[in-house]
């Protein structure tokens, strides 16, 4: 028997992104990202990992820092065991997390590989003529950066708005990890309950799926007649906001926009009602003003278990999961989307970072993911599979 040999989640992971790995193997010979700065904000978890060691491959330098409250210490020990540089640490302080992303720029990054907009909004305010481009990861990063393209200047290629990310990462696998979230947080069964999903994008489509799969009885609320009509056509519930709250066991939001439940639904909350966001940012739900109402006369919170529980004055109780931010990457195991939808994601950032650097204009700047990538990285990815 041959001897045995521990290794690490990262190596497990790594081992998995066989797109990644495939593609770090060509970056090994042709090195595209040679004397080039990559500098990025995003969650630091063992995918991220697997995607930040393949640019390095490809001859960059890499300086990276995390979102909020995304960042794992195994990854940082990880990364920096590769001489990758990682500023900062695992914070929900804003001000320290600004604190980090000062520090990236200052390194004065070729390239940056953006996740919410946060690296590109400080381009957009301050300028950087130097910057040759890079690329958004996010719906939230992308409804944030289209409005400044005037002030950025520079091609920034939107990961989100490509198909396969549609389909793949966001319907496919937040739908899977917000659900796998639920049970990980909760130990709660979803047989028969009532859950209400905010936001019918495909991140939404997944969530609301995965819930029905699991013999919940779901209900969706969107602001876009047209996709609430979708969402009813695909046999979801569409109850008006008001009736789809009051009635909610779980109320998921997945929306990429701020405030969707707030201080001022609590008294619509069912007693044992259960929030948790899905989206990029934590302000879907707006757990600080929740806290703060005046009718919260008790605050219980279960640290290991990522549960804060809030007891109002009549005697009802709510649940908010992870403290509002991102439930996959947040409480015990936050394990995030699955590896194979990461494997094409990260896929495309590596490509889409290399076409920036190689050969294209400062026209292209918040755009989708040039098609081409998307047939090339589609093509690979299905001859791995075969």
């Amino acid at each position: 028997m041959p001897p045995s040999e521990t290794k690490t989640r990262i190596d497990w992971i790594a081992s998995s992104c066989r797109l990644l790995q495939s593609t770090a193997a060509e970056f090994a010979r042709t090195r595209p990202f040679t004397g080039l700065t990559i500098g990025t904000a995003i969650h630091l978890e063992p995918k991220t990992a697997a995607l930040l060691t393949t640019l390095q491959a490809g001859g960059a330098r890499l300086v990276a820092t995390g979102n909020l409250n995304s960042t794992q210490p195994e990854t940082i020990a990880y990364l920096s065991a590769h001489d990758i540089a990682v500023i900062g640490e695992q914070t929900t302080d804003a001000a320290a997390h600004g604190r980090f992303l000062d520090a990236i720029l200052a390194e004065k990054p070729d390239l940056l590989l953006d996740n919410g907009g946060d690296l590109f909004a400080r381009v957009a305010e301050r300028g950087y003529p130097a910057l040759r481009g890079g690329t958004e990861e996010t719906t939230s990063g992308r409804a944030r950066l289209a409005p400044l393209r005037d002030a950025i200047k520079v091609p920034v290629l939107v990961i989100n708005d490509s198909p396969i990310k549609q389909f793949a990462e966001n319907r496919h696998a937040v739908g899977q990890s917000l659900f796998e979230s639920y049970m990980r947080f909760t130990n709660r069964s979803t047989n028969g309950k009532r859950v209400t999903v905010f936001g019918y994008g495909a991140c939404g489509k997944g969530v609301a799926a995965c819930f029905r799969n699991a013999y919940s009885v779901v209900s969706v609320v969107d602001v876009n007649p047209v996709t609430t009509l979708e969402a009813h056509l695909d046999g979801f519930a569409t109850p008006l906001r008001e009736q789809a709250i009051r009635g909610a066991d779980v109320l998921v939001t997945v929306t990429g926009a701020p405030d969707i439940i707030t201080a001022i639904d609590l008294p619509l909350l069912k007693d044992g009602a259960i929030l948790i966001n899905g989206g990029h940012l934590p302000h879907e739900i707006a757990v600080a003003a929740i806290a703060a109402d005046k009718s919260v006369v008790e605050t219980m919170r279960y640290p290991s278990e990522g549960i804060e529980t809030f007891r109002f004055s009549d005697g009802r109780t709510i649940h908010v999961l992870g403290e509002g931010h991102m439930a996959n990457l947040a409480g015990p195991r936050p394990l995030g989307n699955s590896v194979e939808s990461m494997d094409l994601g990260f896929t495309l950032q590596a490509r889409c970072l290399e076409r920036v650097a190689h050969g294209i204009g400062p026209g292209h700047c918040v755009v989708p993911v040039p098609a081409d990538i998307d047939a090339a990285v589609a093509e690979a990815y299905l001859a791995i599979n075969r």
